[in-house]
């Protein structure tokens, strides 16, 4: 492959302290991009980016490639300090894996599943979007779950709605993922047609549309299609859904949010 090529690029990678986010910021960053490594736990992340600069530093290479900046995605303030630094050190911003994400069965962190899996990746990118405007070849990639996928709804309001693609809006699935967090709170979730197996982390994923280290895949393995993805040519479709290598059925919640990114060039890919 030839590194020259992405010798100005720069990419953001979240939650990548560990697992599959470590490693896609190994992949991209050994092939010359720019990677700003995150995490929300400071000290974690650091440790990360310490180990990926020791890694690079024994390979005699790259070990420049790699930036570490603090960003917890459900604070609007860390979000913003991530963009002025872009703004200030580099112009621009050319990738955007939204990796970080958050599996539990709590039902204490409801509520902080969602903000984490949903609305924290949705205002990284509205606060992103200006940045990755500058770039000749801006991505967006969303490490979502088949979790997500609509066949594992029963059927009732919310999957109606999330259905009717053509007429879905950002403000129709922010409704659904209010009605579903509401539901929760009043303990109706069975009766209003809610998936009740991992409830919030479905439907953050499906609204979204993550990797708990509980997969049977290498975190090498669980990145390659990742930066695959994040990595091809102009001219390439935007908008999908993959299963690794597989382009899967339209039967997610529809990204309406990044409908304003296909509009304007920004490949957008889950």
């Amino acid at each position: 492959m030839n590194t020259h090529t992405y010798i100005y690029r720069y990419a953001v990678v979240t939650g990548a302290n560990k697992g599959i986010g470590f490693e896609i910021c190994n992949q991209l960053a050994s092939i010359g991009i720019t990677v700003i490594v995150t995490a929300r736990d400071e000290c974690r992340g650091l440790q990360a980016f310490d180990k990926l600069k020791q890694e690079f530093d024994l390979a005699m290479s790259h070990s420049d490639k790699v930036i570490f900046h603090h960003l917890d995605v459900v604070d609007p303030k860390s979000i913003s300090s991530l963009a002025n630094f872009i703004k200030i050190h580099f112009g621009k911003l050319d990738i955007l894996v939204n990796n970080a994400g958050l599996l539990t069965e709590n039902e204490e962190l409801t509520e902080a599943i969602l903000k984490t899996n949903y609305y924290g990746p949705k205002g990284l990118i509205k606060t992103l979007f200006p940045l990755l405007q500058f770039s000749s070849s801006p991505r967006i990639v969303n490490v979502s779950s088949t979790v997500g996928r609509l066949k594992y709804f029963p059927n009732g309001w919310p999957k109606e709605v999330v259905s009717d693609v053509e007429n879905l809006t950002e403000e129709k699935i922010d409704k659904v993922v209010n009605g579903f967090f509401n539901d929760f709170k009043e303990g109706s979730l069975e009766t209003k047609g809610w998936p009740l197996i991992v409830s919030a982390y479905s439907v953050s994923k499906a609204a979204i549309n993550i990797n708990s280290n509980t997969g049977t895949l290498t975190s090498y393995e669980g990145a390659e299609p990742i930066v695959r993805l994040a990595l091809l040519p102009d001219g390439s479709p935007s908008g999908l859904f993959f299963s690794r290598y597989e382009e899967l059925s339209y039967n997610y919640f529809n990204c309406k949010i990044y409908q304003s990114a296909f509009a304007h060039g920004i490949k957008c890919i889950c």
